[in-house]
């Protein structure tokens, strides 16, 4: 198992402890939060029911099929400004946890701020990671299939396919953000990318042990990220280390980038998650205005 995701499930591990045990809530109660959400219950730990729901009033979207390179349908879940065309486009890198409820909603949220945003479920190849009871087996049998040469590819297509009839979007003014394992994709997708005009990296990893799934780290692609990168960590995060996000820091800023990495003391991994105990209404609000700040400054 690759050592970056070797070190999330170790954390995911403490998160489950914290999970709020079903029995106490009220079946009925637990159960109706965890099937609105959407979320696979082994395999993610959930809170009763998530603190922020945005309605589709205004926006149109849902699932769509996008034409991948290697002429697979893959799933996208998008949202955008019912009325109007040529939106700046936002790619959302999902989680581990594949396309779920929250994944979906964030990107009703970045519609509701104007924008075309559009989620691709690159785990579909390998399977539905909403199907998964458990996470070990997640991380065994989906992501540990899944190659970031074969994510970069699926994020190009689902770009292509943005600025098409159906999506709306304008992919000359192009961001990406992801959280977790997404996080890492967004900085490896602005250094793959040079028509990316921004990205904002909520808590993804920034080095651990290369394999064949994994052959590039965030830390050795900093020469490459020619886009502002806005990077959002957790001080007290029990995967991704505070000695690696200030060296990242200190790597961009030699470099002479114009990105920006915020450290939110005190605060977990998944601080932005809010179906999860892990969340932190104040960092991820803040890292919310952030981001839209961000986007609405390099590709608005």
């Amino acid at each position: 198992m690759p050592d970056d995701i070797r070190k999330d499930a170790d954390a995911e591990q403490h998160r489950r402890s914290l999970q709020p045990d079903p029995v106490a809530l009220g079946r009925r109660g637990f159960m109706a939060g965890a099937g609105v959400a959407g979320f696979a219950l082994a395999a993610h730990p959930i809170q009763a029911q998530t603190v922020i729901t945005t309605d589709m009033n205004g926006l149109v979207g849902g699932m769509a099929e996008v034409p991948a390179a290697d002429n697979r349908k893959l799933p996208v879940y998008y949202a955008r400004p019912a009325q109007g065309s040529n939106f700046a486009t936002v790619i959302v890198a999902q989680e581990i946890f594949g396309v779920h409820e929250h994944i979906k909603d964030v990107c009703r949220r970045l519609a509701k701020e104007g924008y075309l945003a559009i989620a691709p479920d690159y785990y579909f190849r390998a399977g539905n990671a909403l199907a998964v009871t458990d996470v070990p087996t997640l991380l065994r049998d989906i992501i540990g299939k899944v190659s970031d040469a074969q994510i970069m590819s699926d994020i190009d297509s689902t770009v292509k396919w943005a600025a098409g009839s159906v999506a709306k979007g304008d992919t000359k003014k192009l961001g990406i953000t992801g959280f977790c394992f997404g996080g890492r994709v967004t900085w490896l997708y602005v250094a793959h990318n040079p028509g990316v005009k921004a990205g904002v990296a909520w808590y993804g990893p920034l080095e651990g042990q290369k394999n064949d799934m994994r052959q590039m780290f965030p830390s050795e692609l900093v020469a490459k990220i020619n886009a502002p990168v806005l990077g959002l960590y957790g001080g007290a995060d029990g995967g991704i280390s505070n000695d690696s996000v200030d060296r990242m820091r200190a790597a961009l800023r030699a470099a002479g980038k114009s990105s920006e990495i915020i450290t939110y003391p005190d605060t977990p991994h998944a601080f932005h998650a809010d179906y999860r105990p892990t969340y932190r209404a104040g960092p991820a609000k803040d890292g919310w205005q952030r981001l839209v700040v961000w986007f609405s400054r390099n590709i608005a």
